[in-house]
């Protein structure tokens, strides 16, 4: 039996190495911790989400299409200075911003069609 504590990392593919890191590492903040060339031009690129990391490839790996990957949820603690700063880089939304009784969220589809959930869970009473 598993004994599962969470989850230890998401993938998606990707097409351009630059304009990758451009988004995930300049507009969307997040901090590169990880990153292998397995052979020319082929990369894995790793960003630190806290309890986990977003693994980034374009390394042809078994079981990954080379379309948009599933989508990832990514809990933050600073839901409306992330919209501001989103809508200041010129990121649309593809949905939301939505207030739920429990959380908050939005979609966002980076430059390979990967679906980016921002989540902020509201406190508990």
């Amino acid at each position: 039996m598993l004994k599962v504590t969470g989850i230890a990392f998401t993938i998606f593919n990707f097409k351009d190495v630059a304009r990758t890191r451009a988004f995930y590492g300049q507009t969307l903040g997040l901090t590169l911790c990880a990153e292998m060339e397995f052979a020319p031009g082929t990369w894995w690129l790793e960003y630190d989400t806290g309890e986990g990391a977003l693994g980034l490839t374009n390394y042809p790996m078994p079981g990954l299409s080379a379309g948009p990957s599933p989508g990832v949820a990514l809990e933050v603690t600073n839901f409306d200075e992330a919209l501001a700063g989103l809508r200041a880089a010129g990121v649309p939304l593809a949905w939301g911003p939505n207030d739920f009784p429990v959380c908050r969220s939005l979609a966002i589809v980076d430059p390979d069609g990967n679906a980016i959930y921002l989540h902020q869970r509201k406190p508990t009473a």
